[in-house]
């Protein structure tokens, strides 16, 4: 990748930072427990394969993603740990899942069912891991209520079929990253159930190898939930409210630069639909980033971007490819200069409150066209630009 496609805007992505992560929560779970790395959704925006090859070479137990795509890429890209998929594959594509040596998640018995059939007709055994719906009311066999009896023998049943090795039994939190009271509270019946279940599988004769429920919010609050192994997702990369609990450190930081500085008289309108006008003689720099790149339409004429020099306002709407920037208290900064849009001086945390949303969504919604460059110790050591489907160097 040639200098001056970097140079337009670009995500840096810290290895260091990642590793760190990584190893603080090891040290908070012990050695007892195993470590689950979520690296769905190309790892959160950061880069499914550097991501899981790091994490490989730290020793982690455990990958998981959301498809039988993502699977395939972590597989072609020379991954070879454990990948568990989280959501659905058509049994149809069963064979690639044996293949592949993947782990699937099975949410209802039909499913169990369907997949056996598959995996009996490809003459191999499916690793599967069983979802059980506590009370995210999303997938995963019913337990909660007057389903209890019945969905505990579904998953005996489940586990029964040929064909399927049922490695481990799972169940995800919906409020564990609350501390309100009623939060804390469900969380805790969630966790409640999970165990009852269990002890009611264990009556029938049935146990796991892995049982897991442990989120990014259980991991900082609720020791007790981590049993055989954790799945930290946006803790990894060092974001969320409990980061700084944690000690965890940012991954992701977003840079556009100045491709473009002219001097406007007063009263000039800026931008689609003219929403900013300058009020007087104004310095304004465009840079070769919009929402298409992932920086949301909302945050026209509010965010400020940072510069070496200090911050510069957004000034009018944000469009797909470009963002203009006032530079008129800013004389010092010149085409080529850097502006970070979350990084050190802003962090996507607080980016997102800003905008009133989640940093998953900030991180997650950095385009393909964005190329990555991965740093360790203040070095590139690799540059991804996703939109080519490889990495460049």
């Amino acid at each position: 990748m040639e200098e001056e496609i970097l140079r337009r805007t670009w995500a840096e992505i810290d290895m260091d930072a990642l590793s760190h992560n990584y190893r603080a929560a090891r040290e908070k779970i012990g050695p007892g427990v195993k470590y689950l790395g979520v690296v769905k959704a190309d790892a959160y925006g950061h880069g499914a394969v550097q991501v899981a090859r790091k994490l490989q070479t730290l020793g982690c137990d455990y990958l998981a993603v959301s498809s039988l795509d993502e699977a395939r890429e972590l597989r072609r890209g020379g991954i070879t740990m454990p990948v568990l998929i989280l959501g659905h594959t058509p049994p149809e594509m069963t064979r690639q899942l044996i293949q592949y040596d993947l782990t699937q998640t099975v949410s209802a018995l039909a499913k169990a069912e369907a997949y056996s059939k598959e995996a009996e007709a490809a003459g191999g055994t499916l690793r599967v891991h069983i979802k059980v719906d506590t009370g995210m009311s999303r997938l995963g066999f019913l337990v909660r209520g007057g389903h209890f009896a019945d969905g505990v023998r579904a998953i005996d049943t489940a586990c029964a079929l040929p064909a399927l090795d049922p490695e481990g039994i799972f169940t995800h939190f919906s409020s564990s990253d609350s501390d309100a009271p009623e939060d804390i509270s469900y969380t805790m019946e969630q966790f409640s159930l999970f165990t009852a279940v269990l002890d009611a599988l264990a009556a029938r004769g049935r146990s796991f190898r892995l049982r897991h429920c442990a989120n990014s919010g259980a991991l900082a609050r609720y020791p007790e939930t981590y049993l055989d192994m954790v799945r930290p997702g946006i803790a990894l990369y060092g974001l969320g409210d409990d980061a700084p609990a944690l000690g965890l450190r940012p991954v992701m930081s977003l840079y556009s630069c100045v491709s473009t500085i002219k001097v406007f008289d007063a009263d000039t309108p800026v931008s689609y639909g003219r929403l900013y006008r300058t009020p007087d003689r104004r310095r304004i720099g465009v840079l070769p980033i919009g929402y298409a790149d992932g920086l949301f339409r909302s945050f026209s004429n509010r965010l400020r971007l940072w510069s070496p020099y200090g911050p510069a306002p957004i000034l009018g709407r944000i469009c797909m490819d470009m963002t203009m920037v006032d530079l008129s208290g800013l004389p010092d900064v010149r085409v080529g200069d850097a502006l970070e849009v979350f990084g050190p001086h802003q962090s996507a945390n607080a980016l997102a409150a800003f905008a009133d949303t989640i940093p998953y969504e900030l991180v997650c919604a950095v385009s393909k066209r964005v190329p990555r460059l991965y740093m360790e110790q203040g070095k590139v050591t690799e540059r991804s630009l996703r939109i080519l489907g490889q990495a460049v160097s």
